[in-house]
Order: structure tokens, then sequence, then C-alpha cells
């Protein structure tokens, strides 16, 4: 399945310089059995309806509880949490 985190920042302009960290963070999911990939991407418009990050997971669907549960996870909400303004979560078979 993939996992989808959509963040919106507080600061847009933040993003391009949190892409690598968060990126680098979430590539330590990958030692967790069943997750197989991790992208993020930055969105390329500036306008306020959009969100800023785009974190996608490419994991089995029995992956999901360790990540949950993982180290990266508990530093992404601890770390960026204040930097964010919403975030919305989609998890999806294709």
């Amino acid at each position: 399945m993939k996992h989808f985190i959509l963040a919106k920042l507080k600061d847009a302009g933040t993003r391009e310089s949190l892409k690598g960290p968060v990126e680098e963070l979430f590539r330590e999911t990958l030692a967790i059995p069943g997750i197989h990939d991790v992208t993020v991407k930055t969105c390329c418009v500036d306008r306020a309806n959009r969100y800023d990050l785009m974190i996608v997971i490419d994991m089995d669907r029995t992956a999901l509880e360790e990540y949950d549960a993982c180290e990266p996870h508990r530093k992404w909400k601890e770390n960026y949490g204040s930097l964010l303004q919403t975030k919305a979560i989609f998890d999806s078979e294709d």
C-alpha cells in the first residue's frame, strides 16, 4: 500500500529547506520489514490552499503498526509537529 502524509507548513517558505532533512528522517523507516520505499515531494505551486510537503511510504499493510511506533515517526511528530499548520493522512492500495 501507499501511505501518504500531506503536510501544510505554518511557513511555506521553509518547504525546500525541510525536504532533505525530512526525507533523511523517513529513510530510516526502510529498516522496518515491509517498508519498501520513501519519497518526499514539495509543492511546485505557491497558493494558500496547497499543502507544502508530501511524504509517500510504500509499505506492506502489515508494516503500518510497527511504523506508527517507530523512532523516525516519533521524531517526525516531536521535531516537525510545531512547524505544521495541518496534515492529512491517506492510505491507498494502489
